[in-house]
């Protein structure tokens, strides 16, 4: 089977032999696929140094199952970079897609929305709204949508000026049901659910709810970006 371009970007490389490269990449027609390209990283390869994450590409390949073989790849001509303070977030985001997504399932929404987030965190003042909207998408695609606009027992509109734990595998419950769950007011819960992420408390409430579902999928596997956040976040500023 040979696919003709269509827009993919690039998760994950890494080298495979001599002079190629194995690809994770997500296309726009059929999801998730690895790929193997031939002779990418050799010297006179037209394809070395267009292979990168965040970049958007057209991409064609031909064979099917768990490797196919990469046949042509052509840069779109659009922005790609991200600012060098967020190109962790961007491999963080990468990461995930590549653990959580099955192969060849085709999410042209999400595909669409991954374009939105790389565009906001080359842009946006703060890398962290975008990162836990997306997260939000993600889970909507996987099958593991949260609830966010009312009670799991009793159906009432969530308000914002109360306090709930969001039990995982039903919903929001008001505080004073359970000690279990992620503990989250209910302003945290109606501004994920708008996507409307600007005070900083929220943001920490937001990010605990989103990693304590996204750690249920992840089957208890750690993510090597956030090691990487641990230890940035811990190494001593160099002096100048």
């Amino acid at each position: 089977m040979r696919v003709l371009l269509q827009a993919a970007f690039i998760l994950h490389r890494r080298p495979y032999r001599n002079s190629s490269l194995l690809l994770e990449a997500f296309s726009q027609e059929r999801g998730r696929l690895g790929l193997v390209a031939r002779g990418a990283v050799a010297p006179r390869s037209r394809l070395k140094g267009l292979l990168q994450p965040f970049a958007p590409l057209l991409l064609s390949w031909t064979g099917g199952g768990e490797l196919a073989t990469l046949i042509a790849a052509e840069d779109t001509g659009l922005p790609a970079s991200l600012p060098p303070n967020r190109v962790l977030a961007g491999l963080y985001i990468n990461e995930l897609l590549v653990r959580l997504l099955p192969r060849l399932d085709p999410l042209p929404g999400l595909f669409a929305a991954y374009a939105t987030l790389l565009a906001e965190l080359a842009t946006a003042p703060g890398e962290e709204p975008p990162l836990r909207r997306f997260e939000k998408r993600l889970l909507e695609e996987l099958g593991y949508g949260l609830t966010l606009d009312c009670e799991a027992i009793s159906g009432t509109p969530i308000v914002a000026e109360d306090q709930y734990r969001y039990v995982l595998d039903r919903g929001p419950l008001a505080a004073d049901r359970t000690d279990r769950g992620v503990l989250i007011s209910g302003q945290g819960l109606l501004a994920l659910r708008d996507g409307i992420l600007t005070d900083p408390a929220v943001l920490r409430e937001v990010k605990r709810l989103t990693r304590a579902a996204l750690a249920v999928q992840l089957h208890g596997r750690g993510l090597k970006t956030r090691e990487l956040y641990r230890i940035k976040r811990e190494s001593p500023p160099k002096a100048f």
